[in-house]
């Protein structure tokens, strides 16, 4: 069974659904439902993984991927919260053994499919959703089996409601997943994996353009900050990506290399110049929507053990000191920073940093590398014209361009789908001929060709 085609494709369906919208089944079957889901598909990852021991090896794997996860094992030691941490790296382990499964298992070609099917249950899950509770239900919709009593009923906070009604009403939509930032950010991973396969032509005309409508109109009905930065980032990345393959000497790649570091360079000037109008076109106020008093407050935790922090802990866990106490907002308890950086500074100090930096780093740059060298071609390919470049080349990243962008005001990049996303990309970029290898046909072509 574990090799059948069929079996194969509903796992990484179901998969990327899970990783992505984990909120909706803890929403809907309990967190006890969920963890049983989540055991499952971590246990078909395991005996995907012990099937292609022959393609790959733990020391092949990134070696910054090695170090964070060396390091938050080690934090044991000196953690503040032993059991919190025990905890915290089981929840951290499966997440990275699931990714590294659907990154050896399957090709980015089967990955490109997968997560299309995974974001449109998501996106057109999201929309029925939500018109059902406007429609139907008629008033905000909080998550089921939750005990609120502690709350009072005249200052609800609205943090807490799976639906908030606003469809109707033109305000941010939440979806299944119950949060407009993260419904913004599946909707901003659609844009990128419905226009890929628009532009590797591996679906249709009518039926992509129509999901990357929905997409569109997803994330006008989230209007997060965060994601109008995101698209902005990608962009430019998509930009340059295509100056540089259409350079043909290394001096015009050098101009357009050039232009990149003054484009980098600039950003930061023109921000400081221009925040308090930035943040009104963003719609956001000066302390950042609460956040900058969330920042102040880790860091003034993390400041108490700066060099190897508090342990690592993923999530945090709210019935554990500090977490109980260390963070609330609008009247709801906080359960991350807000920002993946100062959440890895609290939990695993500096030396945790520099090593989830260098991960996502070299990540990143083979990432661009991938995107912007012409593929090898198959050995068996004999042709002297160059390969094609392809458009699942770009799927990492654009990834990671966009997980970056949200790790300056989420920590999702350290749990579910961040943490199994970037673990795809780092296996990927790695070992790209590990496992099936998608064919490359030699062709003149070198826009954004079929892949």
């Amino acid at each position: 069974m574990i090799r059948n085609r069929v079996f194969l494709r509903v796992y990484a369906v179901v998969a990327l659904f899970t990783l992505l919208a984990g909120d909706a089944w803890r929403y809907s079957i309990t967190w006890y439902g969920f963890g049983v889901l989540a055991i499952a598909i971590t246990v078909v990852a395991v005996l995907l993984l012990v099937d292609a021991r022959d393609r790959w090896r733990i020391a092949s794997l990134p070696l910054p991927l090695l170090g964070f996860v060396g390091l938050a094992v080690l934090s044991l030691i000196w953690s503040q919260y032993r059991g919190g941490t025990a905890l915290g790296l089981f929840t951290t382990l499966i997440t990275i053994v699931t990714g590294l499964a659907l990154a050896i298992a399957f090709t980015r070609v089967q990955l490109l499919a997968a997560l299309g099917t995974a974001l449109r249950l998501i996106l057109a899950l999201s929309l029925a959703f939500e018109l059902f509770v406007s429609l139907v239900v008629r008033h905000p919709v909080l998550p089921f089996w939750g005990d609120y009593s502690q709350y009072d009923p005249e200052k609800f906070p609205k943090l807490l409601y799976w639906s908030r009604d606003l469809i109707l009403d033109g305000g941010k939509i939440q979806g299944i997943v119950g949060n407009s930032s993260l419904l913004g950010f599946l909707a901003l991973l659609s844009l990128i994996v419905f226009g890929l396969q628009l532009a590797s032509r591996s679906v249709s005309l009518i039926a992509g353009s129509l999901w990357l409508v929905l997409a569109v109109a997803m994330v006008w009905m989230t209007r997060s900050a965060t994601i109008t930065l995101a698209l902005v980032a990608l962009t430019a990345t998509l930009v340059a990506v295509l100056l540089m393959r259409s350079a043909r000497t290394p001096r015009q790649r050098g101009a357009v290399y050039g232009l990149m570091a003054a484009v980098v360079v600039g950003i930061p000037a023109v921000a400081s110049l221009f925040s308090s109008q930035i943040l009104g076109l963003l719609g956001k106020s000066d302390d950042l929507t609460g956040r900058l008093g969330i920042w102040n407050d880790v860091i003034a935790a993390a400041q108490q053990h700066p060099v190897l922090g508090w342990g690592w802990v993923s999530y945090w866990i709210p019935w554990i000191d500090p977490f109980d106490h260390l963070v609330f907002h609008a009247g709801v308890q906080q359960l991350h920073a807000h920002n993946a950086w100062l959440d890895i500074w609290f939990q695993l100090g500096v030396v945790g940093v520099v090593v989830f930096a260098a991960l996502a780093l070299s990540t990143l740059l083979r990432s661009w590398t991938l995107a912007i060298d012409r593929p090898q071609l198959l050995p068996a390919a004999v042709s002297t014209t160059p390969a094609a470049y392809t458009a699942t080349a770009l799927l990492p990243l654009l990834v990671m361009v966009a997980l970056l962008v949200q790790s300056m005001a989420e920590s999702r990049l350290l749990v579910e789908y961040g943490l199994a996303l970037l673990v795809i990309c780092a296996v990927t970029t790695k070992l790209p001929f590990m496992g099936p290898v998608e064919p490359v046909t030699p062709t003149r072509r070198t826009a954004l060709p079929s892949s």
